[in-house]
């Protein structure tokens, strides 16, 4: 009886909730969206300016890549430390240390002379934005319960899309006007605004937020997945696990395709399609912008997809459709000659980048609990590898073949790879705990 009492309770809370206009959570999603944001602003720059940067310094495609990839190594190595870090000291702190550390080293990347000091700089921009989405997840998982997973991840990575198709028409004509060099000192100036922001008004945890009802911090903390209770995991746990091995590996394929819509596109349309840098800015625009849309949508429909279908077909139909697509969609790109069919297909299989990426990482939040940054940084950290090779390997492919599309041959491959991983992946799978032990013996000693 005071089970059913309880249940009508929770429910009548959550409705009441649900029919608030704008909860206080949502005010977060708002914030996490301006991170994702200024976040793609800063990466996609070089790669809008590259054709200028190669010009400058008489760069090859290959040497380029390696400057590329300065970023994506260093934002491998240290996204494992500043996801724990976020778990362990709370995400305020390490995202303001985060969004620090970037901002100063965009601006300096104007100050860049050749070379040995571009990939210097370019390894410590990436050393310094590691650690961005898993604390991002990190956020989620404690301000949102878990039947909002899907549309507040998909909310705030938007931010991402939103940076990539606003950056052309900001970075390209002031790269027009002042030189590619002014377009890094305004970057690190807007990361400056946002660390001032976040410094004043965010918190950890609703509990510690003013303003806050205490119907919503009671109904969030009562239906997230991060509890209270210290939990403990081993390492060796999480990479004996076979699900979160192909989670792992799936996304490590994912980014190859990714790195390419981020880093290489642009550089693709102007010297592999002849596209003028006027028109690259807005097809790269046009290609990011629907994106937005179908992530929006993708959120909403993936947590209704997993109230009727169950957390394990939910997401593993949605990650295996997106990276299926879209490796049809890059062997497409690849073959065409047509500039029509090449930017729609580069449109759709954006969308199914952004999407794959959103349940990649309500993945993590379904398994990890309490240690979601821990368990996305791994992903994450993995999936920059990938991104490494892909711009190093892109460039060299070029060079060796002539060729621009040569190089998708490749990322179709192992996009298809990718999908089929998560035949093996199961969200409905926690990882092993080993706090339900620690509460046991507690409960001995008491």
């Amino acid at each position: 009886m005071r089970k059913e009492y309880l249940s009508i309770v929770n429910s009548l809370s959550s409705s009441m909730l649900m029919k608030q206009k704008f909860p206080y959570r949502y005010r977060i999603l708002f914030f996490l969206f301006s991170l994702m944001f200024i976040t793609y602003l800063d990466r996609i720059s070089m790669g809008l300016v590259g054709k200028r940067v190669i010009s400058e310094f008489h760069l090859s495609n290959e040497q380029f890549g390696w400057v590329l990839s300065a970023f994506s190594l260093a934002y491998a190595l240290f996204e494992i430390p500043s996801g724990i870090m976020g778990d362990r000291k709370g995400q305020k702190i390490v995202l303001t240390r985060i969004v620090l550390w970037w901002s100063l080293f965009t601006a300096l990347t104007g100050l860049a002379t050749g070379f040995v000091t571009l990939i210097m700089i370019r390894f410590f921009f990436g050393m310094g934005e590691a650690g961005a989405l898993p604390n991002t997840s990190g956020v989620i998982s404690r301000w949102f319960p878990t039947n909002e997973l899907s549309k507040g991840l998909s909310v705030a990575f938007s931010g991402q899309i939103a940076g990539a198709a606003i950056a052309p028409f900001i970075v390209v004509p002031l790269a027009m006007s002042f030189g590619w060099r002014t377009t890094f000192f305004v970057n690190g100036f807007i990361g400056l605004l946002w660390v001032i922001f976040c410094v004043r008004w965010f918190r950890n945890n609703p509990g510690e937020m003013r303003g806050i009802s205490k119907e919503e911090k009671d109904f969030i903390e009562k239906n997230r997945y991060v509890t209270s209770h210290s939990q403990n995991i081993s390492w060796g746990k999480i990479l004996k696990d076979r699900s979160l091995r192909a989670l792992v590996l799936s996304f490590f394929t994912s980014q190859w395709g990714m790195y390419f819509f981020i880093a290489w596109l642009p550089v693709y349309l102007q010297q592999g399609r002849n596209f003028s840098e006027t028109n690259m800015k807005f097809i790269t625009s046009l290609i990011f912008i629907p994106a937005i849309i179908a992530n929006l949508a993708c959120g909403v429909f993936g947590d209704r997809l997993v109230r009727k279908k169950g957390l394990k077909f939910g997401r593993r139909f949605i990650a295996m459709l997106s990276l299926g697509v879209n490796s049809i969609l890059f062997f497409i790109e690849a073959t065409t000659h047509s500039n029509v069919i090449l930017v729609a297909s580069l449109i759709v299989g954006f969308a199914c980048q952004l999407i794959f990426g959103v349940v990649a990482f309500g993945v993590c939040l379904d398994v990890g609990g309490n240690h979601a940054g821990r368990v996305s940084g791994l992903m994450n950290c993995v999936g920059q590898l990938g991104a490494f090779f892909l711009a190093v390997v892109f460039g060299k492919i070029v060079d060796t073949t002539h060729s621009f599309n040569a190089p998708l041959f490749l990322i179709s491959g192992l996009l298809f790879i990718g999908s089929l991983l998560w035949l093996l992946v199961d969200p409905a799978k926690k990882l092993v705990l080993e706090s339900k032990v620690v509460q046991i013996k507690e409960a001995v000693l008491s």
